[in-house]
């Protein structure tokens, strides 16, 4: 995974730093800030979930809600309202991208159980590399998106009590991180060897420094198939990438509902 951003590191200053919440809160934003080589792809998702669980607690905290709620016409508020909206665009995108590897790579696994000669597994691999294709430019346009909004992110807020500032800060910390993340997997799925350090085999195995995704392996291995024991050898592998991106899709999916439910929180506080 590509480091997470660097501007994300800086040190945050919570409201009441001694409550649970906020300890908590800062504690995931470390863990997700210092994890970029060490954690797979799902552990840095479910990490991410639960920061939004977090948040969450935050948004409920009686002093957020009288100390946001007066606050209804300020313009950082559009900024507040929109940041998690996009996010759930982007993470619509990654559910669904995960969602359609796992369904082509079962086709494949069918086709090459199947076996009923070799027009019928040129198909498959046709299909397969057509997906591939139109992944991976789905995933670079998730990609300038995310850019876009990581750029926009930057801003200060003036002429708000102490409590509003730090919620606000934590607020864009954690969208930066989920920014972050949310790159990391889009250049993971467009298998670009100087962008990413992440491959299937590092859903499983930590700390293994391959530099290629084992989704363009795959590719690479579907046009090269020679005898059984290759189809053997690439099924296993296959049935590997689906059981993983199974994971992955219900973590973006977890995900997803976690935005949705911070996003109201806020939307229920600004209406207070």
């Amino acid at each position: 995974m590509s480091s997470v951003s660097k501007k994300s590191i800086r040190s945050i200053s919570l409201p009441c730093r001694s409550h649970p919440t906020t300890i908590k809160i800062e504690e995931e934003l470390t863990k997700l800030k210092a994890s970029s080589t060490t954690l797979t792809i799902c552990e840095n998702l479910c990490g991410l979930k639960e920061l939004y669980k977090c948040m969450d607690e935050l948004f409920n905290m009686p002093q957020t809600i009288q100390a946001l709620s007066k606050y209804q016409s300020e313009k950082w508020v559009d900024e507040l309202l929109e940041g998690p909206l996009k996010l759930l665009d982007i993470c619509a995108i990654s559910r669904d991208i995960a969602s359609q590897v796992k369904e082509n790579v079962r086709d494949l696994q069918s086709s090459l159980r199947r076996r009923k000669g070799d027009s019928t597994i040129e198909a498959a691999i046709t299909k397969y590399t057509t997906f591939r294709k139109k992944m991976k430019r789905d995933a670079k346009k998730s990609i300038a998106t995310l850019k876009e909004m990581d750029q926009a992110m930057e801003g200060s807020i003036l002429d708000v009590d102490q409590h509003v500032s730090a919620v606000i800060r934590v607020l864009r910390e954690v969208n930066t991180t989920t920014i972050s993340i949310f790159q990391s997997v889009m250049r993971f799925l467009t298998a670009s060897k100087k962008q990413s350090k992440w491959s299937i085999s590092r859903l499983v195995n930590k700390g293994e420094d391959q530099q290629e995704s084992e989704l363009e392996n795959i590719n690479n291995a579907l046009h090269s198939l020679c005898g059984s024991e290759d189809i053997q050898s690439l099924q296993n592998r296959l049935e590997n990438i689906e059981s993983q991106f199974h994971s992955i899709e219900i973590a973006f999916e977890e995900i997803f509902r976690c935005l949705i439910k911070s996003r109201t929180y806020l939307l229920n506080i600004f209406s207070y």
